[in-house]
């Protein structure tokens, strides 16, 4: 059974930038890692996930973050630069899938990480 764990989350002004990670316990990985986010209000939707070495990010995040993974270490982290208050969301790295565009498809899911974005 694999286990997820994101850290890095917190309150940051428009403009500036968080590194989120996830850390694995117990089995492995499968093909693919993906960071998800919800707001208050809405679905929970795609933001970015990495393959083996493909990647994938939703238009609203591309240029802006940065997904990489350490497959020895089992982590995955999210760099996100110039955020915005739109970014406002409780992040979550999931495990597990092979589409990696769909929230649900996601089989093993992290506990989440609140990111504030606000003056």
């Amino acid at each position: 059974q694999v286990q997820l764990a994101e850290s890095g989350g917190g309150l940051v002004q428009p403009g500036g930038s968080l590194r989120l990670s996830c850390a694995a316990t117990g089995r492995t990985f499968g093909t693919y890692l993906g960071w998800l986010r919800q707001a208050p209000g809405k679905e929970r939707e795609f933001v970015a996930a990495v393959g083996w070495i493909e990647t994938y990010y939703a238009d609203s995040v591309k240029g802006r973050f940065t997904i990489s993974r350490d497959n020895a270490k089992n982590t995955v982290n999210l760099q996100m630069n110039s955020l915005k208050p739109e970014d406002t969301a409780v992040y979550y790295c999931a495990a597990d899938t092979s589409d990696p565009r769909r929230p649900k498809s996601y089989r093993y899911w992290g506990q989440g990480t609140q990111v504030t974005v606000s003056s």
